[in-house]
């Protein structure tokens, strides 16, 4: 029997003939006419080549045929009804599902460790998967359900994707402790004289720094491009280069800052995406709910703590 081209409804009404050896009270169970039972039980008795149910003073007495396969269709249907059930609940004490979630090195820090306190005490047997995937390939792997979310700049606008603003943040100029230039403030001549670490997952293009300074017909001297936050951190520890960063990353990195002496520089946020698909999936507004509280907390802690001297 080739089960892709039987429709699984037939069992039901099946399964209303078995119990109640009657066609008229068969549809009134599962809803349709009698006329319609008698329908689905023809296609039924064909797909089997057995009658599988014979009229008599009694009713619609089963066959051997129909005896020896109720079983395993009344377990079929209970546990496609309990799948059904489960899918519109999410456990997450119980839940042993995978989360993918594509962030750089930067988020994984800011996020992850205190994502782990919380889901060892929630959701002991959720697995996370992190890992970036290409900022081009986002929706796709997100509507293939290869990618639950994405943790990214506010630069996808696919009308598929939904986002929310995890957190936002300003950029600084990060320097290591004991450098020549290291004072309260520096001046748009003194950052253009340094040598610059930029960081960017893309091979190339400008950061927002540069456009900025674009616009007034200036460029910064960049050494090294580099798609790590904490392997550019430790370079920076050991020469007099200096880089432009989150001020959340320079403080929980013990890195000197000072302000960027920059205008027009926007602030960094970092928004959330799922697939709209996804959007109402129990785990998955689970789960967003975690990570927009996170989210919250990170940048509360963020807020009262004290700048380093």
């Amino acid at each position: 029997m080739n089960l892709s081209k039987v429709d699984l409804n037939l069992f039901i009404v099946f399964d209303a003939i078995y119990t109640e050896a009657n066609l008229t009270r068969a549809g009134q169970i599962v809803g349709i006419t009698q006329p319609a039972v008698s329908n689905a039980l023809a296609r039924l008795r064909e797909t089997f080549n057995d009658p599988l149910f014979v009229r008599t003073a009694q009713g619609m007495v089963p066959t051997p045929m129909a005896q020896n396969i109720i079983g395993p269709v009344r377990n079929a249907l209970s546990l496609l009804r309990v799948s059904v059930q489960e899918s519109r609940i999410f456990n997450p004490l119980q839940a042993t599902k995978t989360f993918r979630i594509s962030m750089t090195d930067l988020t994984e820090a800011v996020i992850l460790p205190p994502m782990f306190q919380r889901l060892r005490r929630l959701a002991p047997a959720v697995v996370i998967e992190s890992f970036l995937c290409k900022r081009r390939e986002t929706t796709k792997e997100l509507a293939a359900g290869r990618l639950d979310f994405a943790v990214d700049a506010p630069l996808n606008t696919d009308p598929q994707v939904r986002h929310v603003k995890l957190m936002e943040d300003q950029y600084v100029c990060a320097l290591r402790k004991g450098h020549p230039l290291q004072k309260e403030k520096i001046t748009l001549d003194d950052y253009l004289a340094l040598t610059h670490i930029h960081i960017s997952s893309r091979r190339n293009g400008l950061g927002y720094v540069d456009l900025a300074l674009g616009k007034m017909g200036l460029q910064r001297k960049i050494a090294l491009r580099s798609q790590h936050y904490l392997m550019a951190s430790q370079v920076l520890q050991q020469t007099d280069m200096v880089m432009t960063v989150p001020e959340r990353f320079a403080r929980r990195n013990d890195l000197n800052y000072v302000p960027l002496p920059v205008n027009d520089v926007p602030p960094v946020e970092t928004h959330l995406y799922w697939h709209e698909s996804t959007d109402q999936d129990p785990a998955n507004r689970w789960m967003r709910e975690q990570m927009i509280e996170l989210g919250q907390l990170v940048t509360r802690a963020d807020q009262n703590a004290t700048r380093p001297r």
